[in-house]
């Protein structure tokens, strides 16, 4: 074990960065990050993915990229999405160890050098779990707290409550990550999917240090869907029954029609309940046919196979590279 955590202490980890317009943070976050990881063992590289920012990030990101050699900067054509730029990030990593880090400072940089020992020590994942989430909203803490619950009811490969995209990941793990073959990307669900040898470690989530999250709440609720529908065909098998169900209490009901109608009479039937069986019928099929078109849309975008994102420059050592 030693002679292992010996070898380890000695190979490159790879920090992988998105960017969006965060001109705000870009200095604040590499005044935090870069001290810490000079004080580690491990020689290092920070890939910063510029997820087409529209402010001056990319050119803060130069700026910095001049005082520390050991940046690299992926300047995407436009903005794909955190995804797709999380997914450029592990890709051009070099490192045996990769940990995804938001630059927003509210996963502390501090905890890298701990992720690196358990690393060390024989985990080929180490997940960073918030201990609380005071610093969120309450409409964001419960919101987060439905989507674990649904998602992990549904899915096969159940989401780790409270863990974000903070964590340090072995190379062996990043390999597997980057066989995979969807462009739609959910990568906390790729995370949990792919497994291996885990270790948590608790933290307290900090407060946005600047700037304001990309992440309202309609983008939040599109996202829990693209990772509940990314994992799960239950949504589909869950109309299947309900279709069994009406169509088992609709026969019950003509059942029941049909023996008043022996016994008492022909009976006019209400206005009223027709108006209102037909509307619900029909909200039902509506809904029904939305979840199918979920899953078919999402045949349709994998089917055109077009990449994950599209690299515009490649910067490392202060300089042009070809990509």
């Amino acid at each position: 074990m030693e002679h292992h955590e010996r070898t380890k202490s000695h190979e490159m980890i790879s920090i992988a960065c998105p960017f969006f317009n965060e001109e705000k943070l870009v200095d604040k976050f590499f005044t935090r990050l870069i001290p810490v990881l000079n004080a580690i063992k491990n020689p290092f590289e920070v890939i910063c993915v510029n997820d087409g920012s529209t402010d001056l990030t990319l050119m803060k990101l130069m700026e910095q990229s001049k005082i520390h050699k050991q940046l690299v900067i992926i300047d995407l054509s436009r903005n794909f999405g955190k995804e797709a730029a999380l997914t450029a990030a592990l890709d051009y990593a070099s490192g045996s160890a990769v940990i995804p880090i938001d630059v927003d400072l509210q996963d502390p940089p501090e905890l890298i050098p701990k992720m690196i020992e358990v690393w060390c020590g024989g985990a080929e994942v180490v997940l960073a779990r918030r201990r609380d989430r005071r610093s969120d909203t309450w409409a964001k803490r419960s919101s987060a707290l439905m989507f674990y619950r649904i998602h992990n009811m549904l899915s096969e490969s159940p989401i780790p409550e409270n863990v974000g995209d903070f964590r340090l990941m072995d190379r062996k793990v990043v390999e597997a990550i980057k066989d995979l073959p969807e462009s739609r990307r959910f990568m906390k669900g790729i995370f949990a999917w792919v497994g291996f040898k885990t270790e948590i470690i608790e933290y307290t989530r900090d407060e946005r240090v600047a700037g304001e999250s990309k992440f309202n709440g309609w983008r939040l609720w599109n996202f829990a869907l693209e990772g509940i529908t990314s994992f799960s065909t239950a949504p589909l098998r869950v109309w299947l029954y309900l279709g069994i169900i009406v169509a088992s209490i609709s026969m019950s009901y003509a059942l029941i029609i049909a023996f008043k109608t022996i016994i008492f009479g022909i009976k006019v039937p209400g206005y009223a309940s027709l108006i209102v069986s037909t509307l619900f019928l029909g909200g039902i099929q509506l809904v029904g046919i939305g979840v199918l078109g979920e899953y078919i849309g999402r045949i349709y975008l994998e089917s055109k196979r077009r990449p994950k994102y599209i690299v515009r420059e490649v910067h490392a050592n202060g300089r042009l590279e070809n990509k």
